[in-house]
């Protein structure tokens, strides 16, 4: 019976797909037409965008609609989600493909907990697992992004620091902001490195200064990258040197850098304090008070 249920699965997920495939050819073709030009424009730089973080072509344009129907149903905020994508790196799913993908795993992850549970268990504890897998379901994607997004983030702010020292060495050499910019683009890797990128093909396209590293500081949203954009922006608008600024930015970004470290280290002890206590604590009392209760439970048995 279950591997019936199995194999019509399996069938009703081929039949989706190709006419998932078959609707969605057209923005196939599209975005393949887009992935030509940005690779003529990055001459040679592609935005980091891997392979994992792609979704699925085949599945798009039903998660697409899936997640425009579960966005009016649900009044989830598509600006909270693209912000949540863009923090992660994640620039070629849109909202609505994310609600999507997130309604298809509330509906696969529990059908899968359903026929997976052994047929012993009785049906209070089937419908508990049900409930579990549709949680996870609907919460596990925009829990990962979002880990993922703030380990991302977390890495730009360390790298800032790094690259103002760069900044500072090419504009004192002669070079100005824009040019020591591109350098910075071409030296970095990382995810500051691929936000460098975009800033340059944005000014590539035609964007100003200005306006490209506002974009990058709305896509890396974090304090130090405000602090950054905000103080270049600043230093334009009032004629300061672009050398003094960056090295006074330079010595902000190595301060906030230390208190994030010690802020971590902070937190540290807290996070500790669970497997300290539930897991490190009860083993140790049992190697050093197991032999004495023993003992005297053998001395009162003894004594009986």
């Amino acid at each position: 019976m279950i591997l019936i249920a199995l194999i019509g699965i399996a069938l009703v997920g081929t039949a989706v797909t190709l006419l998932a495939r078959a609707s969605a050819l057209p923005r196939i073709q599209a975005a393949r037409r887009v992935d030509e030009i940005a690779a003529y424009a990055a001459a040679g730089s592609p935005i980091a965008d891997d392979e994992t973080s792609r979704p699925s072509v085949m599945l798009e344009g039903v998660a697409s609609r899936l997640g425009s129907v579960a966005a009016r149903l649900v009044g989830a905020r598509e600006d909270d989600l693209r912000r949540h994508l863009m923090a992660a790196g994640v620039y070629r799913l849109s909202p609505t493909a994310l609600l999507g993908y997130r309604v298809l795993a509330t509906v696969l992850l529990p059908a899968f907990a359903a026929l997976a549970a052994p047929e012993a268990w009785a049906a209070p504890l089937r419908i508990a697992v049900v409930a579990v897998a549709c949680w996870c379901g609907w919460a596990l994607p925009l829990v990962l992004l979002q880990r993922r997004a703030r380990k991302r983030l977390y890495d730009i702010d360390y790298a800032l620091p790094g690259m103002i020292d760069l900044l500072v060495v090419t504009v004192e050499a002669g070079l100005g902001f824009s040019g020591a910019l591109k350098v910075a683009a071409e030296k970095l890797e990382g995810p500051l490195g691929d936000e460098l990128r975009l800033t340059m093909q944005e000014q590539r396209m035609g964007l100003g200064t200005r306006d490209a590293l506002k974009n990058m500081a709305e896509r890396a949203d974090t304090a130090g990258m405000r602090t950054f954009v905000r103080a270049i922006v600043q230093g334009e608008q009032l004629g300061v040197s672009i050398g003094q600024i960056l090295r006074s930015l330079a010595v902000e970004m190595r301060n906030l850098r230390r208190a994030m470290a010690e802020e971590r280290a902070h937190k540290a002890p807290v996070k500790m304090l669970f497997p300290l206590v539930f897991l490190i604590f009860p083993a140790m009392f049992i190697l050093l008070l197991g032999p004495a209760v023993l003992d005297v439970m053998q001395g009162f048995s003894d004594l009986a």
